[in-house]
């Protein structure tokens, strides 16, 4: 064997079902080509999904929970925590489970027909709709723009841009902070966003926004041209911290503080929802108010990067709630009839 290579045989390696498949050759596996194959496993689930699944399995074992696990352990843990937990949050962590025995070559216990049937019944006993965040109307974006655009400082050109963009181009908070300058090219009638990576674009085929030049408050493109002049941004991350000096980071923002600055500019003009806004609200306004501008849903779907008609659908009747309502033709009758 040369001396400057190490070979693992079958036999030792770690017990996962990514190494499984390589053990079943027969033939010694290089160190280098193991690492290869564990850094590509890894890349076939997402970052945040991989950081939800570690989260989860260090609750069970701060718990107590023992991995491997069995099935009466599983469904202890799940009672201990049946009416302080979502539901939602259970099915997660019950997934993560289930992974991690999965790929690590032992028998799964977080998927037996009766862990799933106890998941069920604390679901029907301690269920709770989920939390929505409230849509942004497009009128009260113009007002924010308005607002940011009067303020005339570096903070606020960077902050109308952010949410300008991520509005319209209907961008969750990790795709907003995540693009760079060489993503964006501007046209006579506007620029396009090719988004390299994202939740619904794993495999990085890419993802191209359109985002017209706009004739009122709201001008992305114009926006967007205003906050890099300033801050003479022509390479890397769009969207950058700022410190209180005004010294403008090189790294681009967290995806936390799209919220944090949608929360501060709602606050500037007033709005009376402001705890009921996330990030979120960017996309689920831009699909409301799209709608009730005459946007066809396919359009929306397009813009907002959907892959279910389903999800599209459950904005569409959130905008026309009022207007597409059953009651409304009983209680706007004319007079008379």
């Amino acid at each position: 064997m040369p001396k400057n290579r190490l070979f693992l045989q079958s036999g030792n390696l770690p017990a996962s079902t990514g190494d499984l498949a390589l053990r079943n050759t027969g033939t010694p596996v290089p160190i280098d080509l193991t690492a290869r194959h564990h850094a590509i496993l890894a890349a076939a689930t997402a970052d945040n999904t991989r950081r939800a699944y570690r989260s989860a399995i260090r609750h069970f074992q701060s718990w107590g929970g023992a991995l491997p696990s069995e099935e009466t352990a599983v469904i202890r843990y799940m009672l201990a925590y049946a009416d302080s937990l979502n539901p939602r949050t259970l099915a997660l962590r019950l997934t993560a489970l289930s992974q991690w025995h999965c790929h690590q070559g032992f028998a799964d216990p977080a998927s037996t027909p009766t862990v799933r049937k106890t998941l069920a019944g604390i679901a029907r006993t301690y269920g709770k709709p989920k939390k929505k965040a409230k849509a942004l109307p497009v009128d009260d974006l113009a007002r924010i723009a308005t607002h940011l655009d009067s303020l005339n400082t570096l903070k606020a050109k960077r902050d109308n841009a952010l949410l300008q963009i991520g509005f319209f181009g209907g961008y969750r908070r990790s795709e907003l902070v995540s693009l760079e300058v060489p993503d964006v090219a501007w046209e006579p009638d506007g620029i396009v966003i090719t988004l390299t990576r994202s939740k619904t674009d794993q495999e990085g085929a890419g993802i191209v926004k359109a985002i017209p030049y706009g004739d009122g408050p709201c001008c992305p493109a114009t926006a967007l041209r205003t906050w890099l002049d300033a801050a003479g941004i022509a390479a890397g991350p769009l969207f950058r911290p700022i410190s209180k000096w005004n010294e403008i980071g090189t790294d681009a923002l967290h995806a936390g503080s799209v919220n944090t600055i949608l929360e501060v500019c709602a606050k500037l003009v007033g709005l009376d929802y402001v705890p009921h806004l996330s990030s979120h609200s960017l996309r689920r306004g831009m699909a409301t108010s799209a709608y009730r501008a005459g946007a066809d849903p396919r359009d929306i779907k397009r813009q907002g990067g959907w892959r279910h008609d389903g999800t599209v659908q459950g904005y569409i009747e959130e905008a026309g709630q009022f207007e597409e309502n059953a009651a409304s033709a009983l209680l706007r009758r004319k007079a008379g009839k």
